[in-house]
């Protein structure tokens, strides 16, 4: 028997992707459930029957956002075959992803959670674990670089990702408040001109 109130056309996995966008766009705070139930095209009791509750519907959004959307910014810490390329294509990558014109701009996780007093604990506990996480990449592709010989032994890895990550969260702020993508470019291209201070890569002693 399907839940009471539930369309017979209801499709979970749609209805998610739904307030996933609605989640992006307005935040936890700014989405109502008004503005929820009319984008997922279901009532509000078809909403609490499949997701329990707002702040259950968000948290299984954040992680489809997080599982689908700009994974591409990623890539270049797996493929990119030195650390500055890698950190070079990842902030050219978030320039384009956060700059879309037929998606929010910005980052759902680098936007979320930011005024605590008025989101739920477990919400604002799983949108910084995100952002740690985040950090922890950046951080892991700098210490595979000194291990390799790339990066000298002094550098601090944790302060370079963090600065780094603080560089994106920037990015996603200002594309927020319109930012195109070429100011997402020029504060990109002005972090990597940072680089050679922040790592001292030259220091490195070459064969």
């Amino acid at each position: 028997m399907p839940d009471k109130g539930r369309p017979r056309s209801f499709d979970r996995a749609d209805a998610l992707m739904r307030a996933m966008q609605v989640f992006w766009e307005k935040g936890f705070e700014g989405a109502s459930l008004t503005a929820l139930t009319a984008a997922m095209g279901i009532n509000a009791p078809s909403l609490y029957a499949a997701f329990g509750c707002k702040e259950a519907l968000y948290l299984e959004a954040m992680e489809l956002y997080a599982q689908t959307v700009g994974t591409e910014i990623w890539q270049p810490m797996e493929t990119a075959p030195t650390a500055r390329e890698a950190f070079s294509r990842f902030l050219a990558a978030t320039a384009k992803a956060y700059s879309q014109p037929d998606t929010p701009h910005g980052c759902l996780i680098a936007l979320g959670g930011l005024h605590q007093s008025a989101i739920p604990k477990a919400v604002c506990d799983a949108l910084s674990r995100h952002r740690t996480e985040n950090v922890d990449k950046l951080r892991q592709r700098l210490e595979a670089a000194i291990a390799e010989g790339e990066l000298p032994d002094s550098l601090d890895p944790e302060a370079v990702a963090t600065f780094y990550a603080t560089v994106q969260h920037g990015m996603s702020i200002l594309a927020r408040d319109g930012g195109s993508y070429q100011t997402l470019k020029n504060v990109a291209d002005g972090a990597m001109a940072a680089w050679g201070m922040l790592t001292r890569e030259d220091s490195v002693r070459r064969p």
